[in-house]
């Protein structure tokens, strides 16, 4: 399973790098409060908060287990994640079916 999984990760190199990107970041954050995570250019160039503004933090809040922040930092959270989790145990499920044959 572990080399299925190696294989997974280096046929998929660019989701791979931005997956461990925002999730080191994000931890990094939680965790020591140092903030490398990338600015939403959306607020950036027009000065306003797009739909997924808040999305980091609350992800954030949902690794320290505090829910109603998460809610209130940015609900999205609670459609994005568990959609993203989907896609990709969908897509590694599919590749691991086709390995296998």
């Amino acid at each position: 399973m572990l080399k299925i999984t190696l294989s997974y990760l280096l046929k998929h190199k660019l989701m791979t790098l931005v997956g461990l990107y925002f999730v080191g970041s994000t931890i990094l954050k939680s965790v020591s409060g140092i903030d490398i995570c990338i600015p939403c250019i959306w607020k950036t160039l027009f000065g306003i908060h797009c739909p997924g503004c808040g999305l980091t933090t609350a992800f954030i809040h949902l690794l320290k287990l505090d829910v109603l922040r998460a809610f209130n930092s940015n609900w999205m959270v609670f459609i994005v994640f568990p959609l993203g989790l989907f896609y990709v145990g969908r897509d590694f499920y599919n590749y691991c079916k086709k390995e296998l044959i």
